[in-house]
């Protein structure tokens, strides 16, 4: 018997396209494309003013930028690696619930933390007129209190709001270390102070340094913060410059030499990170039992920890609520709904599609074997380190030459002018985001990436799974939580976020950060208060899931 000979499909035979490496190529060049623009803006302005600005503002700007910088690193060095030693080294009352409460200033824009220390300090505030009830005097001339609307004030709500980042890192660090070190460490005498000195903190110092850094990028790019106390910063100057003044050249300029700002602390963040490298002994190294601490250091240690989280977290929930209580028809604002709604849909959005983005580039990066693409992943985590306006700006001057193409197009082809469907629609404030943000989704899942075993795709693979059909069936079941986890994320500081926002909205198109924005810049807290309600509320969905696992 003539066995018939198997004659394999042609349509297996084609050679397969592969979209994985121009896809990721294009995704990074999107990216990538806002700092570009704001480089060829700067080196090719219409009128450049560069003499005028180096003569006049910029070294104003520049100083109180690494002022506030300055500030904001001393503090936020000293609140988040404190209470990171001591929630990780000792047991004091109320330690369990402030190793996780600590992280709840994250909720919080730093601009609400400002409206609500501005209220509470103000003249009219309840601290100053108690202080005048109580000893009787009956104008500000009768005593003297610190000015708060100043770069102090703006320092201390940076760093209650920023500092978390420090100690999340920190703490992480403290644990990571063994406890066989801090054993010989006392048994050769050493005290508390020595054992923080000379063993917890070099030992601690690349993560302590890495969430400064990461502070000092988000002090650089803050706007309504220190718009709020009057002071006058590098970001600052790019909206005065563009609105103000009409000088889109002139502003990025000063975009430009915030990039170079943010290029220079992640050199130096790097820096000291490759000049000091420690390692675990192996797998077998016990972590540090936390020690009892006992008189009356214990309350001073609980006192150190509650102040940060009190004066980041509920002094502006207490503020807000106070407010929102106060007049409880801001509930039924109008506009409120809408704005609500506005957040959700530009946000979701947003979040989906910076998250997909960031899984399809991670996977290209994975089955390609170009160096380019390899190349350019890293590059692509710029978007996080700059700041919303001067994304915003990159983004504004592109896109609006090709709404005008495509309507023009339009209007060509059916006679019909479209408006502008780029600019004028939510599109241009969604892609912001994307390239915003787009850091932390890449992040995150290039680490989820990679705790999947390789075999299970190698396996699935030679099976006759596409890629594709790989990534559907073996990595995303696997990678759920992290997927979930970089969406939550990435939702949340796109409700946060409020100066791309204010640039690229569309008119008349409000979302929860603006809304509180407008009102409270208007001196309508009352009003304001339960759109920033609504915006910590979300923001604590996302520090629950850091406090999880933060957790002992």
């Amino acid at each position: 018997m003539t066995r018939a000979l198997h004659h394999p499909n042609p349509a297996t035979l084609r050679p397969r396209l592969d979209l994985w490496t121009p896809g990721a190529v294009i995704l990074a060049l999107v990216v990538m494309a806002p700092i570009a623009s704001i480089l060829w803006i700067a080196f090719h302005p219409v009128e450049n003013i560069w003499p005028h600005l180096l003569a006049t503002v910029l070294p104003r700007y520049l100083a109180t930028t690494l002022g506030l910088m300055l500030g904001v690193a001393v503090l936020t060095a000293a609140m988040g690696t404190g209470a990171a030693w001591l929630v990780s080294l000792y047991r004091f009352p109320g330690r369990d619930w402030l190793a996780w409460a600590l992280l709840f200033p994250l909720a919080i824009p730093a601009y609400v933390g400002a409206y609500a220390l501005v209220d509470f300090l103000d003249f009219s505030g309840p601290l100053q007129s108690a202080l005048r009830s109580g000893f009787g005097w009956t104008s500000a001339r009768d005593y003297w209190f610190p000015e708060t609307r100043s770069l102090w004030a703006a320092v201390l709500v940076l760093s209650l709001a920023l500092y978390p980042y420090v100690y999340l890192l920190a703490r992480a660090a403290y644990r990571e270390q063994s406890a066989g070190s801090y054993e010989v460490a006392r048994a050769l005498g050493a005290g508390p102070w020595q054992l923080f000195w000379r063993l917890g903190l070099p030992l601690a110092r690349p993560a302590i340094a890495a969430g400064v850094a990461l502070a000092l990028m988000e002090t650089v790019a803050d706007y309504a913060t220190v718009l709020h106390f009057g002071v006058q910063t590098l970001t600052t100057g790019v909206f005065s410059t563009w609105l103000n003044g009409g000088n889109a050249g002139g502003a990025a300029q000063i975009a430009g030499v915030i990039l170079v700002l943010i290029l220079l602390l992640v050199g130096m963040e790097r820096a000291g990170r490759g000049g000091a490298r420690f390692h675990r002994l192996g797998r077998s190294a016990r972590p540090i039992t936390p020690q009892v601490i006992v008189g009356r250091w214990r309350w001073l240690a609980t006192l150190a920890c509650v102040l940060p989280f009190a004066g980041g977290f509920l002094l502006p929930l207490g503020v807000m609520l106070v407010h929102a209580f106060r007049a409880p028809e801001g509930w039924l604002a109008p506009g409120l709904g809408q704005a609500l709604l506005n957040t959700l849909v530009v946000g979701g959005g947003a979040a989906v599609a910076t998250v997909t983005a960031a899984l399809f580039l991670v996977y290209a990066v994975r089955l390609s074997g170009s160096r380019v693409v390899r190349w350019l992943l890293p590059l692509t985590v710029i978007g996080y380190a700059a700041p919303g306006a001067v994304l915003a700006l990159g983004l504004l001057f592109p896109l609006a030459a090709l709404d005008h193409r495509l309507a023009d197009a339009v209007l060509a082809l059916t006679g019909t002018d479209p408006g502008l469907m780029i600019t004028g629609t939510a599109f241009a404030l969604g892609l912001a985001y994307l390239v915003r943000f787009f850091g932390i989704a890449q992040g995150a899942l290039d680490a989820a990436f990679g705790r999947v075993a390789p075999t299970l795709p190698m396996a699935a693979r030679s099976l006759g799974r596409t890629a594709g059909g790989t990534l559907g069936a073996v990595y995303l079941p696997l990678m759920r939580g992290s997927v979930a986890t970089a969406l939550l994320v990435v939702f949340v500081d796109c409700v946060k976020e409020l100066p791309a926002t204010l640039l690229l909205r569309p008119f008349n198109y409000d979302t929860l950060s603006t809304r509180v924005f407008e009102l409270a810049s208007l001196e309508r807290l009352s009003e304001a208060a339960p759109a920033a309600l609504v915006v910590m509320a979300v923001g604590l969905i996302a520090v629950a899931f850091l406090a999880r696992e933060q957790r002992d």
